[in-house]
């Protein structure tokens, strides 16, 4: 019997080679792109750094940063579903402020100076122009936060994400000498809580915005109905990073007990989190306005209060925890910094065993 003959159903020789590009994977954009993000890191530099972008490994030296006896603080966050809004409206350039902004303020609230930061950056097809303006952004970030861009990694997997889409992931690690770090245990009953004013939605809520930007009927690129300029740059304002400004008014004063990042959960759901058990936060929503973006969003949605005190910062992006005797000096201090900052409430005992926050008059920020 003679031999079958290739039969290319069969996998038979007749096909062409595949190569890694026929497969959707560009080695030589990711290479581009690295090539980009060198002077980007070296930009970010700062003492502790050791060696350079490119090793399998960031290195940082605690010794030469100054700190005597540190204790590390990690974190780790996304930017959620406002890199739809970015990709949508085209606007790659911010994002990556974001990306770091939603780590390195995590870590801020433990006293802990953020040191370094490391990225993700996945795509369908690596487009190396969107990817440089992203980075491009981290480095912006880094350098608002005083910590050193040390590494990434990029990842092209195509079938993954659709043509065009993005994801980013970010990690940050930082430093606090022992006994700075925060809150701290004489957290007390009469304690003043200050508000620290944020740019906008930052990074959170995403979903319900886009899906009021959907019933709104507006495109990205049209007037925005609340301010000047477009709806997609103003839904893209980054997150306002507060890592310098704090830190120096903490190490300056020594009276600041507690901070808190206020993400997702809002001020109910982040503001406990620095509070002893058994004490509560009561704030007074006269006291700080709200950015017009949040009227829009509650007016054009009809969302609930309570849905918009769980779900945005609604006007306020850090809150501290002082003395009563020591709010006006550390809210000077916080304004000198160029921070808007409100005394917003007070600590009390809570009705319950656990921390707890309550935001009365809130429908307040939703008038004209």
């Amino acid at each position: 019997m003679k031999p079958d003959a290739p039969n290319d159903s069969k996998g038979g020789h007749n096909r062409p080679p595949l190569t890694y590009k026929d497969a959707g994977v560009d080695i030589d954009a990711g290479d581009a792109l690295v090539e980009h993000i060198k002077p980007l890191a070296r930009a970010t530099d700062r003492p502790g750094v050791m060696g350079a972008l490119g090793g399998f490994g960031g290195l940082f030296d605690l010794k030469a940063a100054g700190f005597r006896d540190p204790i590390l603080v990690s974190g780790t966050d996304g930017v959620g579903t406002k890199l739809k809004v970015a990709i949508e409206a085209g606007i790659p350039d911010t994002v990556g402020i974001d990306l770091v902004a939603m780590c390195v303020n995590d870590i801020v609230v433990q006293g802990a100076e953020a040191l370094f930061f490391l990225d993700y950056y996945a795509s369908g097809r690596l487009d190396v122009d969107v990817g440089r303006r992203i980075v491009a952004g981290i480095a912006e970030g880094c350098r608002r936060a005083g910590c050193a861009l040390i590494g990434g990694e990029t990842a092209e997997m195509p079938g993954m994400y659709a043509d065009g889409d993005y994801d980013l992931a970010g990690f940050t690690v930082g430093a606090a000498e022992r006994d700075d770090l925060l809150p701290r245990p004489d957290i007390a009953i009469g304690d003043t809580v200050l508000g620290i004013a944020s740019s906008g939605a930052h990074s959170n809520g995403y979903s319900l915005i886009r899906s009021v930007v959907k019933r709104s009927g507006l495109a990205y690129d049209a007037a925005a109905p609340f301010a000047a300029g477009a709806l997609g740059p103003i839904l893209l304002e980054p997150t306002r990073i507060y890592v310098k400004q704090v830190l120096g008014v903490v190490r300056a004063t020594r009276a600041i007990k507690g901070l808190a990042h206020i993400t997702g959960g809002g001020l109910p759901g982040n503001v406990p989190r620095c509070l002893p058990a058994g004490t509560r936060a009561r704030l007074d929503a006269r006291q700080w306005s709200a950015p017009p973006v949040f009227k829009w969003l509650r007016d054009v949605g009809q969302v609930p209060t309570d849905d918009m005190l769980r779900t945005f910062n609604c006007g306020l992006g850090m809150i501290a925890v002082v003395a009563r005797d020591d709010a006006a000096r550390v809210a000077q201090a916080l304004t000198e910094t160029g921070e808007i900052v409100h005394e917003i409430g007070v600590v009390e005992r809570a009705p319950g065993d656990e921390a707890d926050c309550v935001v009365e008059h809130a429908d307040s920020l939703w008038r004209s």
